[in-house]
C-alpha cells in the first residue's frame, strides 16, 4: 500500500509494530493489531483464517488476544517468526496480498487499549543530563549523589494509573507547602509537568531468585514505546524526602499504543560510551556487546498545544527534542540491574527510563528544566508563555528512527490533554 512507502511516515513493512485496538466506538473486543502505513492489520480477523503454520501460527494466536501477555511470555523466536510471515504476506505481490488487504482497518478509525496488562511497572532515572539539571536547581554545589553514576536509580512506580494515548489528565491534588509558608496545604498542583521516556515492555521473565545476566538481557525484552510520566512538581518537593516519588507521579502515567519491536530497531544500534574520566561500570554491567551495539540512536520529540492556539488554529510546537543514545545506562543494563538481586519479571512488566535530556538546553525532557524550575517562562506562538502546564494544555511526544539506506522507523503519537482538578 501507498501509504507504507511514504519516506517520512512511521510504519513502514520494516516496522511492523504492535497495538492491541478495535474500530473505534463498536463495541468489539479488543485485539491485537499491527500498523503499515496509515491502516491497521486486524490480527483477530487473520487469526480466525489460520493463515500460518509453525511458530508464525503460535505467535498469531496469542496476539489476536485482547493483551498481548501471551505473545510477550513466548520470547523472541515465535515474535520473528510471526513478523517474518506478516512482512512476506504483506508485500506486494504476495500469495496472500488480497486476503490481508480485506483486513486492513484505517488507524483513523481505531480505538486503543493499553498493549498488556502491567503486573509491576518500574521508571528510572537513566538520563545524567535530566539529573545534573533537575540536581542543580535543587542542589547547586553538588548537583549528583554519589551512588548516581554508579546505580541505574529507580523506584517502584503505580500500575493501576497507566493509560493509553488519548488519556486526558485531570490536575491532581495533593499536599503542596506554599512559598515562604510554614505549614502544608492540600490543593491542585499548580506545577504540573511532562516527562519525556522511553517505555520498555518485558517479554520472557524470570524467575524469582534467577537474576538476568547482561549478555541475555535483551532476550527478555519484548519492544519499546513512548512513556509520558507526568509530575506534580510542587507536590513532589515537598514529599519526595526520604522515600522518593508518592502522589506526585502515581495519578497517571501515559504510554503510546505501538510497540515497536527490537528486530525493528536493528539498523539503528549504536554504541554506548562513557567519557574516558568517568568510573567504568560494575562488571556484572558492562559487556563488548553492549559497548559495541548498546544503544538505539532514537529521536524523540515533544510538542505542546494550548486551547487558545487550537481556537486560533495554531499548529503545535515544538518545545524540544533529544536522543536516546545519549541515556547513562542502556536497556539491558536497567534489565539486569533490576534482576541482579533475584527480583523476578514477568511478561507485560513495563520499565520506564526516565526523563530523556541531551547535553544542549534545548534537548531537556521536561518542563522544570526548560523554565529552571518556574523561574524561565517559554513564550508560545500566539503570544501566550508556560513554566508548566496549565488547564487545555496538548502534550505530544514523537520517536523514530532514521538512517540513511534505512526505512525511517516510526513510534506514532503519545498524546495527553491536561484537565482541570
Amino acid at each position: 500500500m501507498s501509504s507504507a512507502n511514504d519516506p517520512r511516515g512511521d510504519f513502514p513493512i520494516q516496522n511492523l509494530p504492535l497495538a492491541v485496538c478495535r474500530r473505534a466506538g463498536s463495541g468489539e473486543a479488543f485485539r491485537g493489531g499491527v500498523a503499515i502505513g496509515d491502516q491497521v492489520l486486524d490480527l483477530g480477523a487473520l487469526q480466525a483464517a489460520r493463515p500460518f503454520a509453525g511458530l508464525a501460527a503460535q505467535a498469531l494466536a496469542a496476539a489476536a488476544r485482547s493483551t498481548l501477555n501471551e505473545l510477550m511470555g513466548q520470547g523472541a523466536a515465535p515474535r520473528a517468526a510471526l513478523r517474518t510471515a506478516l512482512s512476506e504476506a504483506l508485500r506486494t505481490g504476495s500469495a496472500q496480498e488480497a486476503r490481508l488487504r480485506a483486513l486492513l482497518i484505517p488507524q483513523s478509525a481505531v480505538e486503543y487499549a493499553l498493549p498488556a496488562e502491567v503486573g509491576d511497572y518500574t521508571d528510572f532515572y537513566a538520563s545524567i543530563h535530566h539529573a545534573t539539571a533537575v540536581g542543580r536547581l535543587f542542589r547547586p554545589d553538588n548537583p549528583l549523589l554519589p551512588n548516581y553514576k554508579w546505580v541505574p536509580i529507580a523506584y517502584h512506580g503505580r500500575a493501576s494509573s497507566l493509560r493509553v494515548s488519548g488519556y486526558d489528565v485531570g490536575r491532581p491534588m495533593g499536599q503542596v507547602l506554599p512559598a515562604g509558608g510554614a505549614q502544608p496545604e492540600l490543593a491542585p498542583t499548580r506545577r504540573l509537568d511532562y516527562e519525556l521516556e522511553v517505555g520498555i515492555y518485558i517479554g520472557r521473565g524470570n524467575e524469582l531468585g534467577r537474576p538476568v545476566p547482561l549478555a541475555e538481557a535483551e532476550e527478555h525484552v519484548f519492544g519499546l514505546c513512548l512513556l509520558n510520566d507526568w509530575s506534580a512538581r510542587d507536590v513532589q518537593s515537598w514529599e519526595y524526602q526520604p522515600l522518593g516519588p508518592f502522589l506526585a507521579k502515581n495519578f497517571a502515567t501515559s504510554v503510546s499504543p505501538w510497540i515497536v519491536t527490537l528486530e525493528a530497531l536493528a539498523p539503528y544500534r549504536a554504541p554506548w560510551t562513557r567519557p574516558s574520566a568517568e568510573p567504568p561500570p560494575l562488571a556484572y554491567l558492562d559487556d563488548v556487546q553492549v559497548r559495541r551495539a548498546g544503544a538505539f540512536d532514537l529521536e524523540l520529540e515533544v510538542w505542546l498545544d494550548t486551547a487558545r492556539m487550537r481556537a486560533s488554529g495554531l499548529a503545535p510546537q515544538r518545545l524540544s527534542h533529544a536522543n536516546f543514545r545519549d541515556s547513562w545506562w542502556t536497556v539491558s543494563q536497567m534489565l539486569t540491574h533490576h534482576t541482579v538481586n533475584g527480583c523476578n519479571l514477568r511478561p507485560g512488566d513495563l520499565l520506564g527510563s526516565g526523563t530523556q535530556s541531551g547535553p544542549k538546553p534545548e534537548e531537556a525532557g521536561s518542563l522544570l528544566e526548560l523554565s529552571a524550575g518556574g523561574k524561565r517562562a517559554i513564550a508560545l506562538a500566539g503570544g501566550e508563555s508556560r513554566t508548566f502546564l496549565e488547564d487545555g494544555d496538548r502534550v505530544t511526544f514523537r520517536a523514530w528512527c532514521e538512517r540513511a539506506g534505512f526505512a525511517r522507523i516510526g513510534f506514532g503519537a503519545l498524546t495527553g490533554t491536561v484537565l482541570p482538578a
